[in-house]
């Protein structure tokens, strides 16, 4: 653990251990199987699949994919480059690679891969990538106004992880764009509707972290420290029985935070142990299997986090992956799932039939073979991002949601949910 193995030991004899988060070491074979479910993300190289948080994940953990890993971010250079400095995009059938530009919030996770290598961005093509995201950072500034009262366009989150990206690079930013994300946290009513988006706040969280490391806008100093103390606060206070922060899928990113924290009096340790123990659990019952959200936990599950790209160690021994065996194909059972959406006239409501272990997108694909249903989608770094449903787009400020019936809402996507026989899967258009 570094410099906070080196705490921990100075301050164990004083009584103090359960203020600090630490992660004990995870068996082996479960961190394994982990990252044997990136391997095959590896070999996506289209541009719409390629995912640097992917190569971040790896490059924080303790495993490796050897040549492979070293070709991917070989491509990422390539078409990320080619995708936000060339002059206009090639749109022709025979390169589609290149018909979709990435968003500002994967290029700050393109530049957040470049310091997984070790490397800084420089020359001219990584100044106007940097002034690329500075200027996307102005525009959310824009956006939310000068009396605050106004919106990101696209989130707090992508602002956090746009501030995060040239804060490891140590590119500065003017103290009115970090502002804004602190007054976010200190008026909590702004990062979230009706309950507390832990990844939001822990994003922000690393942010300030890394700001405060760099010695960054000193004249906002006490304003950044007091934020991550806030922060850390809501994501204790955001802790489920079962252990989640917030859920499952948020924990990771929270617990990135965490593992940078000394929290006196909090009893900090006890609340990372047990989010630890639940995420052991899921990941026993196969609970991971996005990309970006296993390239999120790896860190942790190494002592990690993306503060740790401000200095990264580039020598650190890691084992090499090798590719999951594949367990002889055996005929699978037929399910029933029921999909129903509300929210179109006439409202749609049929019952299909796939193989168990199919996906909810399985699902969706079945249901339109059959007719009489229709849905779009939008690639992004989670997975498929469900744009339509039975011809209706979401608007401004609108989502797809997708709940198991009665009233759960899931917390995975289309691409990772496994429905069970004999369940009611609703989709209903909310506005946020």
């Amino acid at each position: 653990m570094g410099h906070l193995g080196v705490l921990l030991f100075l301050l164990g004899g004083l009584g103090t251990l359960a203020d600090i988060c630490e992660i004990p070491e995870v068996n082996s074979k479960l961190v394994e199987t982990l990252g044997q479910r990136l391997l095959p993300w590896i070999d996506w190289l289209s541009l719409e699949h390629l995912n640097p948080s992917i190569y971040i994940g790896l490059r924080l953990s303790s495993l490796q994919a050897g040549a492979r890993e070293a070709f991917y971010l070989h491509i990422l250079k390539l078409k990320y480059q080619q995708s936000f400095l060339s002059p206009r995009l090639a749109v022709n059938d025979d390169n589609r690679d290149d018909q979709a530009k990435p968003s500002m919030g994967q290029l700050a996770l393109y530049l957040l891969a470049l310091r997984a290598n070790c490397e800084f961005v420089g020359g001219h093509k990584g100044d106007r990538l940097v002034s690329q995201l500075k200027r996307f950072l102005e525009d959310e500034k824009r956006a939310i106004g000068p009396n605050h009262k106004g919106h990101p366009r696209t989130s707090y989150y992508q602002y956090g992880l746009g501030i995060l990206a040239l804060c490891v690079h140590q590119k500065r930013l003017h103290d009115t764009v970090v502002g804004k994300l602190l007054y976010a946290v200190e008026h909590d009513h702004h990062l979230h509707r009706d309950h507390l988006s832990v990844d939001t706040v822990a994003m922000a969280g690393l942010a300030f972290t890394c700001l405060d490391d760099s010695n960054f806008n000193p004249s906002q100093r006490h304003r950044i420290t007091l934020a991550i103390r806030t922060v850390r606060e809501k994501i204790l206070k955001a802790q489920t029985p079962e252990g989640y922060f917030g859920n499952v899928y948020s924990t990771p990113l929270a617990l990135q935070l965490l593992m940078n924290s000394f929290m006196p009096g909090e009893k900090l340790g006890t609340a990372c142990l047990k989010a630890r123990t639940a995420l052991l659990a899921s990941m026993k019952d196969g609970a991971f299997r996005n990309a970006l959200l296993i390239s999120q936990l790896l860190p942790v599950l190494n002592g990690k986090s993306y503060v740790d790209l401000i200095s990264p160690d580039c020598e650190a021994p890691r084992v090499l992956l090798q590719p999951a065996m594949e367990n002889p194909s055996q005929t699978r059972e037929v399910i029933s799932v029921m999909l129903k959406v509300p929210s179109v006239l006439p409202p749609y409501r049929h019952s299909i039939s796939v193989p168990a272990g199919s996906s909810l997108e399985d699902v969706f694909k079945k249901a339109q073979e059959l007719g009489g249903f229709t849905y779009g989608t939008q690639n992004t770094l989670s997975g498929p991002y469900l744009t339509s449903v039975m011809g209706k787009e979401v608007g401004e400020r609108e989502f797809w949601q997708l709940l198991r019936a009665p009233d759960t809402p899931l917390l995975e996507g289309i691409a990772e949910y496994t429905p069970k026989n004999g369940e009611t899967i609703e989709l209903r258009l909310v506005s946020w």
